[in-house]
């Protein structure tokens, strides 16, 4: 129990090193002995899956698979940020929400990086690798809107959407809003696709 309390501490952060990420994979707290230490063991030592894990995370960030902070060891020794050298999994960081999306698209969906277990449908886990934003957005959308009092049920869907556009990329990184595109969901999520007046209450 100790040491899952001292493991829940790891994800206050949003960055970790290589080695701190490949530790935490594979269920060990890198402040412990074994974190601190095994490093300089040897390979047979170490815990089961670490260095697989170490390497791939590795690969995957000089490769732009996972977003980060790449650094890479000299000839020299030193730290160099852009030379084709091997990557430095001491300086080197990782983004931890995109270390799950990448381990998620290779079916990992459960340990340190995935501590609570989604029940939406496969369709609407953004953690699924054919997960389908606009979907999930007709979805959500059809949810909420359960009383379009005084709008028309296409109104009100694309007002919900219009509201929650961010989530669901229906618009850039200035926040302008994608107007076709939340017309398109409004339409797949419109359940009076043959139009008339809005209810009034009461009526």
């Amino acid at each position: 129990m100790r040491l899952m309390e001292n493991l829940d501490y790891w994800r206050l952060c949003d960055e970790l090193t290589i080695i701190h990420a490949a530790l935490l994979f594979v269920g060990i707290d890198p402040s412990s002995e074994t974190g601190s230490e095994c490093e300089n063991w040897k390979p047979h030592e170490r815990p089961p899956g670490y260095d697989a894990v170490k390497l791939a995370i590795s690969d995957a960030l000089r490769r732009k698979q996972i977003n980060g902070r790449l650094f890479t060891i000299d000839e020299g020794g030193g730290i160099n940020p852009f030379a084709d050298y091997p990557v430095n999994i001491v300086e080197s960081l990782v983004e931890v929400e995109s270390l799950r999306t990448w381990l998620a698209k290779r079916g990992f969906k459960n340990g340190f990086f995935f501590p609570e277990r989604i029940e939406a449908p496969d369709y609407l886990d953004p953690r699924n690798p054919r997960y389908a934003p606009r979907l999930a957005a007709a979805v959500y959308a059809w949810q909420a809107v359960t009383d379009p009092t005084g709008k028309t049920p296409k109104q009100a869907l694309t007002k919900w959407l219009r509201e929650n556009a961010a989530k669901y990329d229906l618009a850039d990184e200035d926040g302008k809003l994608n107007e076709t595109g939340i017309d398109e969901v409004a339409k797949v999520a419109n359940w009076q696709s043959n139009g008339g007046a809005p209810k009034t209450p009461g009526r």
